[in-house]
């Protein structure tokens, strides 16, 4: 018998990963799954320099001054743990803090804190967004009021105005603490090409890990002029996003979502992608 074996999974198709610091793991899934990758980094973690604003929120923690905390991130908490330590104030932080209501977004806040002995008052349940968040809060309001309280938000790059102008609705006094930051590349060429590829109609599939990923591939793209057009293309190929989050920032981007995975890990996004974007791309594009 002779001729080419038959292709699984992607089949063929070409995959624009925006992944950074995974970029490696990335583009080893997809060439398994049968995809030819383009793999892009977008964005890079950058620690705050100076933390003088998670240092002087560990000091109003140890002062009483800070009545409810809400963590956003597993990193975030991590970070501001390491900047107490710096100030030699981690153990006085961390007593402190188990004096006061907390509050985490999702899990990873959680793995962070709990093994330090702080006892986490209330999380967020699945699939752990602010709104989520939110109507925790709502749910256990006589456990943890709002109003009138000073209450700390641990941020995590972009700040979330919908999350703080809810909280402010609820009578919180909100203190806002950036503890690191997400910017762009320092090279921006590839991410550039990236943009001229969904532009020119070669990208048949694109992953989303992270909200902070649409955020910069539409900057560049409205920087390039080609905003709209990215938006026109994306409408005809497959995008799968890793979770809720990430989803909602898409949307508010004009941009479609065809499928989140079952769990939101890389792993899964890849292989049940691999299993739907060619039928749907047939639909799409028939």
């Amino acid at each position: 018998m002779t001729g080419e074996a038959p292709k699984t999974g992607f089949d063929g198709l070409h995959v624009l990963s925006l992944e950074s610091r995974r970029g490696a793991e990335m583009t080893k899934l997809i060439t398994n799954a049968g995809g030819v990758p383009t793999v892009v980094p977008s964005m890079r973690e950058v620690p705050l320099e100076d933390n003088h604003e998670a240092l002087e929120f560990v000091r109003e923690v140890i002062a009483g001054r800070i009545e409810i905390v809400i963590f956003l991130t597993g990193v975030g908490a991590q970070t501001v743990i390491r900047v107490a330590e710096s100030a030699n104030q981690r153990d006085t932080y961390l007593e402190a803090l188990k004096k006061i209501p907390v509050v985490a977004r999702g899990p990873k806040p959680v793995s962070v804190l709990r093994p330090l002995g702080v006892p986490i008052t209330l999380t967020a349940p699945e699939p752990n967004t602010w709104r989520e968040l939110v109507q925790a809060l709502d749910a256990n309001a006589s456990s943890v009021p709002l109003g009138g309280k000073s209450v700390a938000v641990q941020e995590y790059g972009a700040s979330n105005e919908e999350l703080l102008a809810e909280l402010k609705k609820r009578g919180a006094i909100v203190r806002r603490v950036p503890v690191y930051d997400w910017q762009l590349p320092e090279d921006l060429g590839p991410l550039r090409n990236a943009v001229q590829q969904i532009v020119d109609g070669k990208v048949d599939v694109v992953f989303f890990t992270t909200s902070v990923q649409v955020r910069h591939l539409m900057r560049i793209a409205d920087e390039m002029g080609k905003a709209n057009e990215v938006r026109r293309e994306l409408g005809n190929a497959f995008v799968a996003s890793i979770g809720p989050m990430t989803s909602e920032e898409l949307r508010q981007n004009g941009l479609p979502v065809d499928m989140e995975p079952s769990h939101p890990k890389m792993g899964f996004l890849v292989s049940e992608a691999a299993a739907k974007a060619g039928k749907a791309l047939r639909q799409k594009r028939s």
